[in-house]
């Protein structure tokens, strides 16, 4: 049989996995070949799943960006400020901290379905810092000095955000734990969640409201300044 790619014959060599991950099979395949002297006018690549993971790992990173920027531009719309929906959006990269340190412990690997759940996490982390700065800012509009409207806000969210963080964790634990068929496809994604929503919340009752008053302090020192 003779095959052709681009114009040019090619030599298929292909294998399946077993108990491996596709990332680490191919690096250690792509470190053996780089040992190999090939003769003039051969060379030799690695194709099929792993192209098309890097592909898929391309596209869910777009996505990601994507989404982090159109929940950006709905919260700075809703609170019509651009500093607000930054305070929130503080908690997205530390609830990747715990998206790493769950599948550390659970020995996954990243994977597209990982990826999907980063997405996710996206939409979902936000939440409890909406709620937080939202309460906030109702105080400091009544006329709540900030410091005891960032105090009064963390009182009275705690057991909302200690609730909707509760029921999507037990949500989604059926998914994590890998029960029924073919649920070891979906299992990183409930890790992933899982993992990046508790770290946030942790962070979401902390670095949020610390975030927040340094943020506010920063807003006035520079109106001061500017009406000297």
């Amino acid at each position: 049989e003779i095959r052709r790619l681009n114009q040019e014959r090619v030599a298929v060599v292909s294998a399946n996995l077993v108990g491996r991950d596709l990332r680490s099979s191919v690096m250690d395949i792509e470190r053996k070949i780089s040992n190999i002297r090939m003769p003039d006018g051969y060379e030799v690549s690695v194709s099929g799943q792993s192209r098309e993971m890097l592909v898929a790992f391309s596209s869910m990173s777009f996505a990601i960006l994507l989404a982090v920027f159109l929940v950006y531009i709905v919260m700075a719309s809703q609170f019509e400020s651009l500093l607000h929906p930054f305070v929130i959006m503080f908690t997205i990269p530390f609830a990747l901290v715990g998206v790493a340190a769950a599948l550390f412990l659970t020995s996954k690997p990243i994977s597209v379905i990982v990826l999907i759940g980063v997405v996710m996490l996206a939409g979902i982390v936000v939440n409890n810092a909406i709620i937080l700065v939202d309460c906030i800012n109702s105080r400091i509009k009544e006329g709540m000095p900030r410091r005891e409207a960032i105090i009064e806000g963390g009182k009275i969210r705690l057991r909302p955000i200690m609730m909707t963080t509760t029921t999507t964790i037990l949500g989604l634990l059926p998914l994590a734990l890998g029960l029924g068929e073919g649920a070891e496809l979906r299992m990183p994604m409930g890790i992933t969640v899982i993992g990046g929503l508790l770290f946030s919340t942790l962070l979401t009752l902390i670095l949020v409201p610390i975030v927040y008053d340094i943020v506010e302090k920063a807003k006035e020192s520079v109106w001061k300044r500017d009406n000297i």
